[in-house]
């Protein structure tokens, strides 16, 4: 491996129906040649999951306004030691949930299959997202299998203002909210495919909160507490239903912060203190000084 090296366009599934599904690899500066008979050292990884509310979006971005701020964040996770890989997944234009769910797995399955290739821990595999792409990740963490699927499974997650219980989304809203998932066509409604009042079943089996167990892995929550587009009360509630089943989670609330961390003197301090945050949380659960 060579110093910040990105491998771009990688198939890693083509489900049925539907077209190559690609990711990009990012690889930190590879350590100095190690002396004879030492092992190479294996490095932690991260899957990312890109927000869009589920319909639109790109492994590339953390969206338009983070984009515009001009800061990496896959940059700063390989300066920091890390394996990044980004996917793509379904949109819900093309498919409905649980689509979304297979193509997140799909990814963490194809990334412990190559392991060895990226010199890549496959017990310190880690999955982080935004919005849409945290409510993916928070969902591989919570659900991941039985014994013959657990090569989906990840040691801990952070959820950037994920939607968590598309249920209560709108009740949750705030006062000025922008979206409501109880709008006609709403983001929530286009990837399950039913009005969510008139299925709760399948709202329930979309949501990361019906599927907290003592089992989850280390979560680490952020959220702006004036997201205008998912309910800070999304984080706060998955946070204290982490916290009753007895599993680690972090909670980050960060003032006056919409949506893609836009502030009010539209500064990029809340995204420069949620990547902070996000870097620090993935090195302590990789156990890296």
């Amino acid at each position: 491996m060579t110093s910040e090296q990105i491998l771009q366009g990688i198939e890693f599934a083509c489900p049925t129906g539907a077209g190559p599904l690609l990711l990009d690899v990012y690889l930190p500066a590879a350590e100095e040649q190690p002396a004879e008979g030492r092992t190479p050292k294996l490095f932690p990884a991260i899957v990312h999951f890109h927000g869009g509310g589920w319909r639109t979006g790109e492994r590339s971005s953390l969206g338009p306004v983070l984009d515009g701020f001009g800061f990496s964040p896959f940059r700063r996770l390989t300066d920091a030691g890390f394996v990044v890989v980004s996917a793509d997944y379904r949109l819900s234009t093309a498919a409905r949930f649980p689509a979304q769910l297979e193509d997140a797995k799909a990814a963490v399955h194809w990334l412990r299959n190559h392991a060895a290739e990226f010199r890549v821990d496959p017990d310190r595999i880690f999955a982080w997202g935004d919005s849409a792409g945290g409510h993916l990740a928070s969902l591989v963490g919570l659900t991941p299998g039985d014994a013959a699927t657990t090569t989906a499974a990840v040691a801990a997650v952070a959820a950037w203002y994920a939607p968590t219980n598309l249920a209560t989304m709108a009740e949750q809203s705030l006062p000025h909210a922008v979206a409501r998932a109880d709008d006609p066509a709403s983001r929530e409604e286009l990837l399950i495919g039913a009005v969510l009042a008139e299925a709760p079943g399948k709202a329930a089996a979309a949501s990361p909160m019906g599927h907290v167990t003592p089992a989850a892995p280390p979560f680490l929550l952020i959220h702006g507490t004036a997201d205008r587009f998912v309910p800070p009360a999304q984080s706060t509630s998955l946070a204290a239903a982490l916290e009753a089943a007895g599993t680690d989670v972090e909670l980050l609330l960060i003032e006056d912060a919409d949506h893609m961390w836009v502030l009010p003197d539209h500064s990029q301090e809340a995204a420069e203190k949620a990547m902070d945050a996000t870097v620090d949380f993935f090195l302590r659960q990789a156990h890296v000084p």
